[in-house]
């Protein structure tokens, strides 16, 4: 059943639209994640549906005005190329795998002029990747899907980068992929017409939990590792937060008012390894993130990641992946992927 408004509040908001019918450009990358597109284009067709009259339109473009292949294969046609835009347009780039192929000089330099003229930009997925290569979230914060959130504060280091589901910074828009791409519709619909429109708009997608700026992206540590367990989850927090610089087992023990011993109990209890196994593989994890996102050399990626020496790092890399560094970053070929998984 189609839920209505109330008219009261949509002849007050919805009826004076700031800048009359407002225009989203969406320009779709080489491989870029479905969702995180649908999501957002469906929220702005309900807005209109629910207000009965257009409040929004969109175009879709990419470079060279030719079809794009989202990451799931499906060919998308657009509307045009990249083209001079007006001023009251809002831009999203929709990223998905590999988008530093993606970004191309061309793409950046589009980006670059059209920015200058005082367009809101905003990324979607990956595509905040995009927009830091051509300097757009200088000193500004913003956010990316929580897979390429190593590369790309190694890589950006002018860049605010947090963990929120989305981040809307001046004229700067970023979100972390997938689903996100509603929470944001929804609070961009909100600023134009109101609540009101944006819960009908939410009800129509069946998305009963909203999630603000202030939401961060990934589960719970409780949630992701399936343990209620308030000392275990400090103690896998304080070793996300300390990759370059590892704690000792000793002391992660001891800030949680625990000894050594029974830190080492609590973890083959609920984790089936000991905390030195599992720490190593969280670095190990980072390390392979920065070897396929980045361009950092294999000694500076084993720093970040806290290996003393680059034989260190290369022998605990093949124990856990069957792979050294060096070929891990081979097997990428010339241009490592700075793209995320389908989110």
């Amino acid at each position: 059943m189609t839920r209505s408004f109330s008219p009261a509040l949509s002849a007050t908001r919805a009826a004076q639209p700031r800048d009359g019918v407002r225009r989203f450009v969406f320009v779709l990358l080489d491989r870029f994640t479905m969702l995180c597109f649908a999501s957002a284009v469906e929220a702005l067709r309900i807005a209109n549906r629910m207000a009965g009259r257009d409040l929004y339109s969109w175009t879709i473009i990419s470079e060279g005005g030719t079809p794009v292949a989202c990451s799931n294969g499906t060919v998308f046609q657009v509307d045009m190329g990249l083209e001079a835009l007006e001023r009251d347009d809002t831009v999203f780039l929709c990223g998905g795998i590999d988008v530093q192929d993606a970004t191309t000089r061309h793409l950046l330099g589009w980006l670059r002029r059209e920015a200058r003229r005082g367009i809101t930009m905003g990324g979607l997925c990956t595509a905040g990747y995009t927009l830091a290569k051509a300097g757009l979230l200088d000193g500004r914060r913003a956010t990316i899907h929580w897979e390429n959130h190593d590369g790309f504060a190694e890589e950006f280091q002018d860049v605010e980068l947090t963990k929120s589901v989305f981040v809307i910074d001046g004229n700067r828009i970023t979100t972390a992929g997938g689903t996100a791409s509603i929470d944001l519709m929804l609070k961009l619909i909100a600023d134009d017409h109101g609540e009101e429109l944006a819960n009908a708009v939410a009800d129509q997608l069946i998305y009963s939990s909203i999630r603000t700026d202030q939401d961060t992206q990934r589960l719970s540590i409780p949630t992701r590792i399936g343990v209620r367990h308030p000392r275990l989850s400090r103690v896998i927090q304080m070793m996300e937060q300390a990759i370059e610089e590892p704690i000792s087992p000793a002391t992660l023990a001891r800030d949680v008012g625990m000894s050594t011993r029974q830190l080492e109990r609590l973890f083959r209890r609920y984790l089936d390894r000991s905390p030195k196994r599992y720490y190593m593989e969280l670095r190990l994890q980072k390390a392979r993130n920065l070897l396929m996102q980045t361009d950092m050399s294999v000694i500076n990626v084993a720093l970040a990641c806290g290996f003393a020496s680059p034989s260190h790092f290369s022998k605990c890399y093949r124990a856990h992946y069957h792979i050294t560094p060096y070929r891990e970053r081979g097997s990428q070929g010339a241009q490592p992927a700075a793209g995320g998984r389908e989110s």
